[in-house]
């Protein structure tokens, strides 16, 4: 753990944010052993190219984030199509895993409840849930670009989805819309969210910015 505390300081100082390599090593850990992933909600995500996943699929209901995500390579397929209706576009048990990273408090309870049972059709070994820890207010960047949150999911009741749920991001007093840390200088609250995600709230996702939801499908 030391090691990892002095390259995310390193990192801090280079003006970077080291709990968001937490969570790269968090997912790649969460990935290992599944070779294709379904990413649900890309967003123009390099998420699962750093994680160094070899086949890859993105899925994503608002154009300009596909756009970009063409530009950049960040799967190795693309799909613009509606994230609550799945079962259109894939079918059971296509893809090792399927991703969803900060997708699901963007839709309502009831469409996120959907989502989160067709991906667990879709997968043959995993899902991945990131999402804030509960509630998080989040409005519109632009008129159009579904980034209002609409839902909060609190990692006991993930837990009762069958889910292991890992807090990430340190606590979330000390950050924002879109994870971003709330005060500067950004070295000192990125440290603070560094220690406060080794010492509390990586045990306490209920207190931590963001939790990773982690559900095996291998024994079901």
């Amino acid at each position: 753990m030391k090691s990892r505390i002095g390259l995310s300081l390193t990192l801090l100082k280079q003006g970077l944010d080291p709990a968001q390599i937490l969570v790269r090593l968090a997912l790649r850990n969460a990935l290992v052993g599944c070779g294709s992933a379904l990413d649900v909600g890309c967003v123009f995500s390099m998420a699962m190219r750093q994680v160094g996943m070899a086949n890859t699929v993105g899925i994503d209901g608002y154009e300009p984030s596909l756009v970009e995500a063409r530009r950049l390579q960040t799967h190795d397929q693309l799909v613009h199509g509606d994230v609550t209706n799945l079962a259109r576009h894939f079918q059971p048990r296509q893809f090792d895993a399927c991703v969803a990273l900060d997708l699901i408090e963007h839709l309502t309870k009831q469409d996120g409840l959907k989502l989160m049972q067709e991906i667990e059709k879709i997968a043959r070994k995993r899902v991945l849930i990131f999402t804030p820890s509960g509630f998080l207010p989040q409005g519109h960047a632009d008129a159009d670009d579904l980034q209002a949150h609409l839902s909060g999911w609190e990692p006991a009741e993930m837990e009762r989805h069958g889910y292991r749920v890992i807090g990430l991001l340190g606590p979330k007093k000390v950050r924002g819309e879109y994870h971003a840390l709330k005060d500067k200088p950004m070295v000192l609250w990125g440290a603070v969210s560094l220690l406060g995600h080794f010492l509390w709230s990586r045990w306490r996702p209920e207190q931590a910015a963001a939790i990773l939801c982690v559900k095996s499908l291998e024994a079901s």
